[in-house]
């Protein structure tokens, strides 16, 4: 297991070492969910909010 910083609250988040790209992880200390958009070295971005469909 690895570990990269939270963007939300700088807190370090465990990541498991099999994890895949887009895979999103989350913040225990905040709850801030991230996207791994590289595995080696492990980097996130803030995960994109999930919006409405509204059946449209």
């Amino acid at each position: 297991m690895t570990t990269a910083r939270c963007i939300s609250c700088d807190n370090m988040i465990s990541i498991p070492t099999d994890v895949k790209l887009a895979e999103i992880v989350t913040c225990l200390e905040c709850g801030a969910e991230h996207e791994v958009i590289n595995s080696n070295p492990i980097e996130l971005i803030a995960a994109p909010e999930i919006e409405e469909d509204w059946g449209e």
